[in-house]
């Protein structure tokens, strides 16, 4: 499983936010409470549409839509759908896959750290995950790692 939530994952999260929060944006609009582009907004944004959790509407009066069960989704549900599955099966110390008959040092504690992550991520809900964040209004917070990567933990 990979470490790091990607800034497309992240952005996704805080897109079903807002969306919940605000109903029918534009693009720029969309952009603008995201902090980011109109252009990195589409590349977030697709694959919540491919997902079928956004509605894209065209012209002037559309824009992105959340669909009405899309605000029970999971923030797991959510990084999944932009970043792929979280369980590639490599292991977090060699570059292979771990388990089986030859497990590296840390497996075991490695797969209850995860497995405790992921019934997390599974079980908060998407639109509710920026009140869950110690020391915010709601607001997005720019708190990174040195990868430039959210911080986790």
């Amino acid at each position: 499983m990979r470490l790091e939530v990607t800034r497309r994952a992240e952005l996704a999260v805080q897109a079903i936010t807002v969306l919940t929060e605000r109903g029918r944006l534009k693009s720029g609009a969309l952009a603008a409470a995201l902090d980011t582009t109109p252009g990195f907004v589409a590349q977030v944004v697709n694959p919540l549409v491919k997902a079928g959790f956004v509605r894209s509407e065209p012209g002037p009066s559309g824009g992105y839509l959340l669909h009405p069960e899309a605000g029970r989704l999971s923030v797991l549900e959510v990084i999944e759908a932009v970043d792929g599955p979280t369980d590639t099966g490599q292991c977090v110390v060699v570059d292979r896959p771990c388990g089986g008959l030859t497990p590296c040092v840390v497996h075991q504690a490695w797969s209850r750290a995860r497995g405790a992550l992921l019934h997390d991520l599974a079980n908060t809900p998407a639109a509710s995950w920026q009140a869950r964040l110690p020391g915010t209004d709601g607001r997005k917070t720019h708190e990174h790692s040195d990868s430039g990567h959210p911080a986790i933990g």
